[in-house]
């Protein structure tokens, strides 16, 4: 029985396009894989702590002499990593905030990033060829090519943790423009936005279908 881990970071919960990605994306998977189980993490509606001193100092003193903040950091960063380790796909759904990731996220990622549990350097890594899927929204274009396509470091970043570094089996899917419609300027925009997003949603439920299929 294959185990999804389904991570939202929008802070929006209605009207997010990176959530109706998702969405479909956990449809396609439980009408593909019914005795499926998942989990979800909704850190828009509840985020984790940002990364600080007590939790990392947790990592490298023994239990028995760590303070009390010390061993609640630490107990946190346990229960995140145990719950991505004990998944065989994953599912990320995030939207562009000013040119990056939602810090929620990024805090997220940094609770779990631990060296010698998620991370090992010189040894077999514990996720490598695991399904990961992040499906994006972009409030602009920033397809390859697009005159603002410098300035997206949401791709770059999430390519560096999830596959150069996890070696996991990436796909990164997104909607662009999605704004279009929405702010002035970006009128003509609509169509093309409209094409993206319905692009998007068949190609997440088309890589769950796929997924599931193939830890089924």
């Amino acid at each position: 029985m294959a185990h999804l881990l389904h991570i939202d970071s929008s802070a929006v919960s209605e009207g997010s396009v990176s959530r109706e990605l998702a969405g479909a994306f956990r449809s396609a998977w439980s009408q593909a894989h019914p005795d499926g189980t998942v989990s979800h993490r909704d850190l828009g509606a509840t985020a984790v702590p940002h990364l600080d001193e007590a939790g990392i100092v947790s990592q490298f003193l023994p239990a028995e002499v760590q303070s009390a903040e010390q061993r609640k950091a630490g107990a946190l960063r346990d229960e995140l990593v145990e719950e991505l380790l004990a998944a065989d796909a994953l599912v990320i759904s995030a939207p562009m905030y000013n040119w990056n990731i939602p810090s929620t996220l990024k805090a997220w990622i940094d609770q779990v990033l631990v060296a010698g549990r998620t991370l090992a350097f010189g040894e077999a890594k514990p996720l490598a060829g695991r399904p990961a899927t992040l499906l994006l929204s972009f409030g602009g274009g920033y397809t390859p090519g697009a005159p603002q396509a410098p300035r997206n470091h949401v791709e770059p970043y999430l390519r560096t943790v999830f596959k150069d570094e996890l070696e996991m089996d990436l796909v990164i899917i997104s909607a662009q423009l999605t704004l279009a419609g929405k702010v002035p300027g970006m009128e003509d925009l609509v169509d093309l936005a409209q094409k993206s997003r319905s692009d998007a949603l068949a190609a997440a439920e088309e890589r769950a279908r796929k997924t599931a299929g193939a830890l089924a």
